[in-house]
């Protein structure tokens, strides 16, 4: 066995800036905690590593929001819906759609999405950002933790001038594999090795011009499962799916069909593979959606995501891990800090079908499950929440996100103004916070009014 090479360096790192809070992650989780923090006054920076804010909305192209309602009821309000508004203001969105998830498997599941066009909502988070007074740095890779006796006090990342330090009085970690936690000495959930070999497959998704969507949608729902059927058969297809969003105008298709299994991201070599792997899988699925389903006769390949989206990665320990029996069970709890939606979303990690079912109801979400054991000054929020395998799949969904990151954002500008650990807070302060600006967190709080008819 070959003995493992090390360089050993000594660095010397300048400081590019110090602010109270530090979001490392400009996806839906971190963007919206960004502007909560900025909104309450305190001087807040966002570092994204790509090119623009939105992450698997824009970066990753799933272009529709998932868990804004249940059922037909809007449960995730606040600075979400400000944003959700002014896309479809923008006319990237011509607003809240009826859905059908696992069609193609059989086991149809209809929910509400807010689907939109990607280009319009990189524009509408780059306006909302910069009204909200918030500094943001693109093309900014994260390196370490800077830690200190357990406490957080920056970052280090790579930018286009070089390897530069970040520090802030809170750092907020939306990297949505836990990144800034775990190199803080966090301990996390999905590291196991046998965890790292079983992860939900990867999506990489894409969209097709020219593509008469009324006449596919005119195809009887036994017709498309017979086909895709067939695809599978003859390995063409990779999963029990035909699943598109389009933009307003219905010409185009935006595709979550390929199905990249048996990768860690957390792997840099598995991370490559699934790339290439994802656009080989698109070459045979755009045959396959040309010859055999109407409507995408004359369909051409426009655009492939520019990267591979990711469902589960690191998950922190936390003050409190919310569970599938929480959500099931309708659990209420003090620091309930946002509602989720669902569904409960999990894909086969080896097969080729999906587990989806409804809560009974919209589940609420503690300020605990946000907080890392074993540092101080950090504040987990999006996917990277503490929780079960299965209460994730129904947490992960960008609204619920987006909601985690009003909360996560409010926590850590009150704990940088007052010099508080964001542990030392109490939830009343955040949910006053949260109330302000219209965001809901509980479930007795809800108007049962429909958002289409």
């Amino acid at each position: 066995m070959a003995t493992e090479q090390i360089i050993v360096e000594q660095l010397h790192t300048a400081v590019a800036g110090e602010y109270d809070v530090l979001v490392v992650g400009g996806g839906a989780s971190g963007t919206v905690a960004a502007i909560a923090a900025a909104r309450a006054g305190v001087n807040t920076l966002l570092l994204e590593r790509g090119a623009c804010l939105g992450g698997a909305a824009t970066t990753n192209l799933i272009a529709q929001w998932v868990a804004f309602c249940h059922h037909d009821t809007q449960i995730v309000r606040g600075i979400p819906e400000e944003l959700r508004q002014r896309v479809q203001r923008g006319g990237g969105s011509d607003g809240f759609h009826r859905f059908t998830m696992g069609e193609a498997a059989g086991t149809p599941f209809k929910l509400v999405t807010f689907p939109f066009n990607p280009e319009v909502m990189k524009i509408v988070l780059d306006e909302a950002v910069e009204e909200a007074g918030v500094k943001t740095l693109f093309h900014v890779a994260f390196s370490r933790a800077i830690a200190d006796s357990g406490r957080v006090r920056g970052i280090v990342a790579e930018t286009v001038e070089g390897r530069r330090a970040f520090l802030a009085g809170v750092v907020v970690d939306a990297s949505g594999d836990a990144a800034v936690c775990s190199s803080a000495g966090v301990p996390c959930l999905g590291e196991e090795q046998e965890a790292r070999r079983l992860r939900q497959p990867c999506t990489l998704s894409f969209r097709l011009s020219n593509v008469d969507v009324p006449k596919f949608r005119s195809v009887p729902s036994a017709e498309r499962r017979r086909l895709v059927l067939g695809g599978l058969e003859r390995g063409e297809l990779y999963w029990q799916s035909i699943s598109f969003v389009s933009t307003p105008g219905d010409t185009d298709a935006i595709c979550l069909m390929s199905r990249i299994m048996d990768i860690d991201a957390l792997s840099a070599e598995d991370a490559s593979r699934a790339e290439t792997i994802g656009r080989r899988q698109i070459a045979s699925i755009v045959r396959f959606l040309k010859r055999e389903i109407p409507g995408f006769e004359r369909a051409i390949l426009a655009d492939i995501a520019e990267r591979v989206g990711v469902r589960e990665t690191r998950r922190i320990r936390g003050a409190y891990m919310l569970t599938e029996q929480d959500i099931m069970n309708e659990a209420s709890f003090y620091d309930a800090i946002a509602l989720g939606a669902g569904p409960m979303d999990t894909h086969q990690e080896t097969g080729t079908g999906i587990t989806l079912y409804a809560p009974p109801s919209p589940f609420e979400i503690p300020l605990r499950t946000l907080l890392p054991v074993g540092a101080r000054g950090v504040i987990a929020c999006g996917r990277n929440l503490c929780s079960t395998r299965e209460a994730l799949g129904g947490a992960r969904h960008m609204a619920t996100c987006m909601a985690l990151g009003e909360a996560a954002g409010n926590l850590a500008a009150i704990a940088a103004r007052s010099r508080r650990d964001p542990s030392e807070v109490p939830a009343a302060e955040v949910q006053e916070r949260l109330e302000l600006s219209g965001a809901l967190y509980r479930r007795s709080s809800l108007e049962r009014v429909a958002v289409l008819a």
